[in-house]
Parts: structure tokens; sequence; C-alpha cells
């Protein structure tokens, strides 16, 4: 998987995606995966992971924040009778989406709160196959089968979480990566960025030692606006090649967390 390369420190999660694609791929069957809950800080990179890993399977992704969002019908949908009523991000997302089997990430859902619902009460007939394929949202009132849909759930710590949600998940923990792997990040990075721009030809195929040692220093959301930003003053310059000076000023000092967000 060329996941490996772009997030070298995320190996595990990796492999236990990869064990059931290789079962689907033996037979007719549609990918059954194990809803995974990834622990790390905020900016590791959760949502990259989902949105290249639905790249990987041919299929859309749906981001659901849960620490921006504190309504108890936020998965579910709320009751048609109440004012403003809608129906629930699975809802839409398997209704307007164009396929079943969609990635989506419940972000940060040690986070939720709701002083009269309970925001996570959706996840107890989601997380299990058997219960999805009849899952009813409040609004639409009628069932709907979700239980193809690949479910990644993120936190920062596993405590904010009820036992029997947890029980129903696969649970990996994604650590910073080490020098070395954040130096391949940033290299990765920066080739990702010159192949998926036209401009991207005026530039040397990969930046100086220096340059990525300097990355490196940062969290991955951080390495892209630098480099941008040093892309950008090196094409300022006429230079095709980038140098540290190019970086903002800011890149220096910041503490690294995580892979390509």
């Amino acid at each position: 998987m060329p996941l490996y390369d772009q997030l070298p420190n995320s190996h595990e999660v990796q492999d236990e995606v990869k064990r059931h694609v290789a079962l689907a791929q033996a037979g007719c069957d549609s990918l059954e995966n194990t809803p995974l809950l990834l622990l790390g800080p905020s900016g590791v990179g959760e949502t990259h992971f989902a949105q290249q890993l639905a790249e990987l399977l041919a299929t859309e992704m749906t981001l659901v924040p849960m620490s921006s969002m504190t309504a108890g019908w936020l998965l579910s949908g709320s009751s048609s009778q109440w004012r403003g009523a809608k129906p629930g991000k699975v809802f839409e997302a398997l209704v307007e989406g164009n396929y079943a089997n969609l990635v989506i990430v419940v972000d940060e859902i040690d986070k939720a709160s709701d002083a009269q619902y309970d925001p996570l009460g959706a996840l107890y007939g989601l997380l299990q196959p058997q219960t999805a394929q009849r899952f009813v949202d409040e609004f639409a009132e009628m069932p709907i089968d979700a239980s193809q849909v690949i479910g990644i759930t993120t936190a920062y710590d596993e405590r904010g979480i009820p036992e029997p949600i947890l029980n129903r998940m696969n649970v990996f923990e994604i650590a910073p990566p080490t020098p070395e792997q954040a130096r391949r990040i940033a290299l990765r990075l920066y080739q990702r960025l010159r192949d998926g721009h036209d401009w991207g030809r005026l530039f040397e195929e990969q930046p100086g030692d220096d340059v990525l040692d300097r990355l490196a220093t940062l969290a991955p959301r951080q390495m892209r606006r630098a480099l941008m930003t040093a892309l950008g003053n090196a094409r300022l310059a006429g230079r095709d090649t980038l140098s540290v000076d190019d970086l903002p000023a800011s890149t220096c000092g910041r503490t690294r967390i995580g892979f390509i967000p």
C-alpha cells in the first residue's frame, strides 16, 4: 500500500486494513472492516489517513467533527416534529453519496458533549454490522443499511469513551514519528505538491537536506503550509530550488507530531 510510505508511523493500523482487504479480495464478499479508533493528539493525521484509504478503496469520505458539534442527534438525525429538524450525518452521507461502503470519520469522540442527549448514542448500533443493517434515522423514520460503512473514530484520551463503545472498535495508538520518519513525511509531502501542480515541473525533484531537517521539526499540518510559502518565495526569486530562508520564520522551534493530515 502506498500509505506505508506516506504514513510511516501508522503501519499497525494499515496492516489491520490490509488483512480485511485480502479477505474481501479472496472471494465475492464486500469489505468487512471492524471500526477503528485512532488514539493520538490533535493533528496526527487521522483525516489524511481516512482520505487516502477512501481513495484506495475507490469510495468517498465524510467527516463528522464531534468537538464542534454538541447536538445529540448529529449522527442519527432529529425528529421531524421538532423545529429545524434534519437528518443525521450518516443518513445524509449514504443517501446523497454514491457509495454504500463510504468512509465515515467520527472525529474526537472523547470531546462530544450534550446536556440532554448522548451524542454517541447512535454509535451503539452503527458499530455492529447486525444492527447497522437496519439503522434508523430519526428524521427519515425509515431503516437504511449502514453495515458496509467503514467507520474510523479518533480520540486523544480513551477514558472519555464509554466502555460499550470502546469494546466495539479495534484501538490503535498513533505514535509521533521519529526524526527520520518526519523527514520522509516532509519529502513525500513535497513530492505530492510538486507532482500535483503544473508549476511543480519548475522545481527540483527533492529539496535539500537542510530544508528537510527544518521541516521535520514541524507538525505535518504546518509542513504543508510552510512548503507552500517556501515554494512561492523560491518562485518569486526565480529559483528552482528551495532554501531554508524560503521557509516561514515561524517554523523555528516548533514541536513535531503526527503524520500527513
